[in-house]
């Protein structure tokens, strides 16, 4: 018979741990590491901080845990997109809208990574998981280049980390200034018909640079 929780409930380990992460997003995102604090996010999973602790360890286990999550997330979306069945320009103008649509989708995750820069990275220096996750987007748009080189679709033979670097700027700039561009600028950036137009704007930027 499985075990159960003294609320009565059965005792799922995973289940329990994807629904600590999900409420330790919200926390973290919203206060910071520094600010978040166990205790707010075990009263809300009905756990308690000694089974959270049981699980990741610590405090810093825990946010550690869930930039892990936030960067397979995302690294997951690219590794179904099946870019290889696409040409060259087709793949990386899908790549650039996922990464659009992701961060607009995900806000948490942008606000983690700005939080994360606070603390000049110290966090991500102890995991190499995130290292390794973020390999692939690396590993996909090398592919996508070369495609596009050989095809003669590209003209520019450029640094992938590079192109990588201008897709994430422009996606994640939109929403971790949205409130202060916004107020400065008096422009709503998730207004459906803004949003719709950046996105063509930073494809067409990326391809037109690397047929440049």
């Amino acid at each position: 018979m499985a075990a159960k929780r003294e609320n009565g409930r059965k005792n799922d380990p995973q289940r329990t741990q994807e629904n600590i992460l999900d409420v330790a997003t919200e926390e973290f995102a919203t206060h910071g590491l520094t600010g978040g604090r166990v205790d707010a996010i075990a009263e809300k999973t009905r756990t308690s901080k000694r089974m959270i602790y049981y699980y990741f360890g610590s405090k810093e286990g825990l946010y550690l845990a869930v930039l892990e999550r936030a960067y397979r997330k995302i690294r997951t979306l690219e590794e179904d997109l099946q870019l290889s069945n696409l040409p060259p320009e087709q793949a990386l103008r899908v790549l650039i809208s996922t990464t659009f649509d992701h961060d607009e989708a995900n806000p948490d995750f942008v606000r983690l990574v700005s939080i994360e820069n606070i603390h000049h990275a110290a966090h991500m220096l102890r995991s190499d998981a995130i290292r390794d996750l973020n390999v692939s987007v690396i590993e996909t748009i090398t592919v996508i280049l070369a495609r596009g080189v050989a095809a003669g679709v590209f003209a520019r033979t450029a640094d992938p980390i590079d192109i990588h670097m201008l897709i994430s700027a422009f996606c994640f700039f939109r929403v971790s200034n949205r409130y202060t561009f916004g107020t400065i600028f008096r422009r709503d950036l998730s207004e459906p018909a803004t949003k719709e137009r950046h996105k063509g704007m930073i494809a067409d930027a990326v391809i037109s640079y690397l047929k440049a």
